[in-house]
């Protein structure tokens, strides 16, 4: 389930959208662009994700859960961490995601590794005694937060812990100098996301949801860019923009005029080193289980 800037990942972004078909797709699909596209968004947060996961206690010999694992590249990083006494579950929901994740554990030669096809949104089998759960960019997009953090409690151990990366506010999603091109499309983003029964800024509930389930909030850091083009970050937002204008204009929610549009504006944004994006607000929160 990741997305993508809405993310599974996304993601915006694993993080998305998911296509009501029998493979559950994401919006953005699971084809190879989209493989590759979060594989940039992957090495985007990459270091925000190690630092996250080092201040939760994730080391060597911990049993942690991917919830919403994608193509498996948080989960890869994971395995390494954990080394050969550690475990890795990887969760998700879409077939080919799982299929490319197991090929591409083999090809490693990973062997602290397994991949589950699961929707999160139904009953899981767990075995009660995870170390740690990751979950980025997935409460956003489940039908009912309490359900996800029910899944969560089941599969931690007492004393375990969750780690989310969540928005707090995609609205912040802005660039300088100001573009009502690029303001328009973040709030067509998240009309489009809240029509299929997501919320963009479920952090806002996540954390007293947390509360409500009797576990104990650590931690929230908040956590945004603010970079020019030649900076690499600037790559994941406008991969992202290019991709879901795209899927818009297919699937009738703008026209092709407007998606035209917005290509040439947020070209000119991108050719003058002049310009600032500043990206959706994300909460880092993490949780302990009692």
């Amino acid at each position: 389930m990741r997305t993508t800037l809405p993310l599974r990942s996304a993601r915006i972004c694993r993080h998305p959208h998911r296509n009501m078909n029998e493979e559950r797709e994401y919006v953005l699909g699971t084809h190879d662009q989209e493989l590759q596209r979060l594989g940039l968004q992957h090495r985007v947060w990459r270091s925000k994700m190690l630092e996250a996961w080092a201040d939760a206690g994730i080391t060597e010999g911990s049993r942690v859960a991917d919830f919403g694992s994608g193509p498996g590249y948080a989960s890869f990083d994971l395995s390494e961490i954990v080394g050969e006494s550690g475990e890795v579950l990887g969760i998700e929901q879409s077939a080919r995601f799982v299929a490319f994740a197991k090929t591409e554990a083999q090809r490693r030669g990973i062997t602290n590794i397994r991949f589950l096809e699961a929707d999160l949104n139904e009953g899981i089998p767990w075995n009660h005694n995870i170390d740690i759960v990751w979950c980025r960019w997935v409460a956003s997009f489940v039908r009912d937060l309490s359900t996800l953090v029910e899944h969560v409690s089941a599969a931690l151990r007492p004393g375990g812990r969750a780690i989310f990366h969540e928005y707090v506010d995609y609205s912040t999603w802005r660039t300088s100098p100001p573009s009502p091109s690029v303001e328009t499309f973040v709030a067509k983003v998240m009309d489009s996301w809240r029509a299929s029964g997501g919320e963009p800024d479920v952090a806002l509930t996540l954390r007293p949801t947390l509360l409500m389930a009797g576990f104990e909030v650590l931690d929230t850091t908040p956590i945004v860019f603010a970079v020019g083009p030649a900076d690499f970050i600037w790559r994941w937002p406008s991969a992202f923009l290019k991709a879901y204008s795209r899927r818009l204009a297919e699937n009738g929610e703008v026209t092709e005029s407007w998606a035209t549009q917005l290509s040439q504006d947020f070209a000119a944004i991108e050719r003058s080193s002049n310009s600032l994006m500043i990206t959706p607000l994300l909460l880092q929160i993490v949780a302990r289980k009692p």
